[in-house]
């Protein structure tokens, strides 16, 4: 893989750090901002509206603009806004800078998905995602554990500024390696036109794939986001281990997508079906037994495998969908992705304000990938399979 692709890796770190990081921190906020734990958790609610609304937009406005520009303009921005995040004493304020921060983070994304994919041979399309996405889990592994960390010595203002000095190097690493190429890969100004790419992002095979990672990662949201409450509150897991419970998450993470690079370019199916019953599966078992903290950690590291394995190659196959449209592929996967992150958690604040308990959000990521499953098979019923499978 070309070295500009791990370089590009390492500003999606900064950036899955931040989106991932209010796990650990959402109790301090609340009670630091006097807010509830639900309304916390909308924080990471903003920050998917965000990139679902930015990642089609951001990519649209930047479709003439030359890839490294585009990039550092996303990345500057990005890095601004935690450091006014990591000042405020206003919620307001905080959830604001949450969105702008997402608009900037979608954008990145977007190019950076393209900017990636085009970096290789067409059939490697798999590989490059996995390198790509590879900086979200090493952020589960190694970022978001350090931002409770640092929660919990010095605030979660801290893990703000954290994020913001990490992007540094990034922004100076994309300056030096990354081609000054239009988001297509063709000369600046030459862009295709965005109607024509809109109307290829129609066809049902990927609008079905689209949903399917919509409904996945809302699973994988709706517990994440309140992960530390239910280690805490219902496995009985001392606070100052939630870091390591996050870690192994992270872990989980690494390793499905570090699979499904592998195999999600040529046989997705072998991800996708035992996968996604494994995830509904580990779903149903930690709603069941998350009071026993031995088989919660272990869950949790099976469930963070399961679901960026699963989650990641329906990214790959939604690229292999949208072959027609090279510059705004990646920003309707993105943004189909953050539906996901966005439902999700609102779900869970809902299940918990309701008084149903930290348990309930995991019941409801078992909902959420039963559904998926559903329409799945509602896609390949006689008649709709060849217009939209999704192996």
């Amino acid at each position: 893989m070309p070295i500009p692709l791990y370089l590009l890796g390492l500003a999606v770190f900064a950036q899955g750090t931040s989106e991932f990081m209010l796990s650990g921190l959402v109790p301090d906020i609340a009670g630091d901002l006097h807010v509830s734990i639900p309304a916390a958790g909308a924080l990471t609610s903003a920050f998917a509206v965000g990139m679902i609304v930015g990642a089609p937009l951001m990519a649209i406005l930047s479709l003439r603009w030359p890839r490294r520009r585009a990039l550092l303009v996303f990345l500057t921005a990005f890095m601004l806004v935690h450091v006014i995040g990591a000042l405020t004493s206003s919620f307001a304020v905080l959830l604001a800078t949450r969105a702008l921060g997402a608009l900037a983070n979608a954008g990145f994304l977007a190019v950076g998905l393209t900017t990636a994919t085009g970096m290789v041979a067409p059939h490697l399309k798999g590989r490059a995602t996995s390198v790509l996405l590879g900086g979200v889990t090493i952020a589960c592994v190694a970022g978001v554990p350090a931002g409770a960390l640092l929660g919990q010595l010095w605030g979660w203002r801290s893990a703000f500024w954290a994020v913001a000095l990490v992007c540094v190097p990034a922004v100076l690493a994309i300056m030096w390696a990354v081609p000054d190429a239009s988001p297509s890969g063709s000369a600046p100004g030459d862009a295709p036109g965005a109607r024509r790419e809109l109307r290829a992002l129609r066809g049902p095979r990927l609008l079905v794939t689209l949903g399917l990672g919509a409904l996945v990662n809302a699973a994988t949201f709706c517990t994440f986001t309140y992960l530390a409450p239910l280690a805490t509150t219902v496995a009985g897991v001392g606070e100052a281990w939630v870091p390591a419970v996050l870690a192994l998450f992270g872990i989980g993470s690494f390793a499905g997508v570090t699979v499904a690079g592998r195999l999600s370019d040529a046989r997705p199916g072998l991800v996708l079906v035992p996968g996604g019953l494994a995830l509904l599966a580990g779903w149903l078992l930690l709603a069941a037994t998350a009071g026993d903290p031995a088989v919660a950690v272990v869950l949790v590291l099976v469930q963070g495998t399961l679901s960026f394995g699963v989650g990641s190659t329906l990214i790959t196959r939604a690229l292999y969908a949208a072959t027609e449209a090279p510059s705004l592929g990646g920003s309707f996967a993105t943004a189909a992705l953050n539906v996901g992150a966005a439902l999700g958690p609102a779900l869970g604040g809902l299940t918990i304000g309701a008084g149903l308990g930290h348990r309930s959000p995991v019941w409801m990521s078992a909902l959420l990938v039963a559904l998926a499953f559903a329409l799945a098979g509602l896609a390949a019923r006689p008649g709709t399979r060849g217009k939209a499978e999704v192996s």
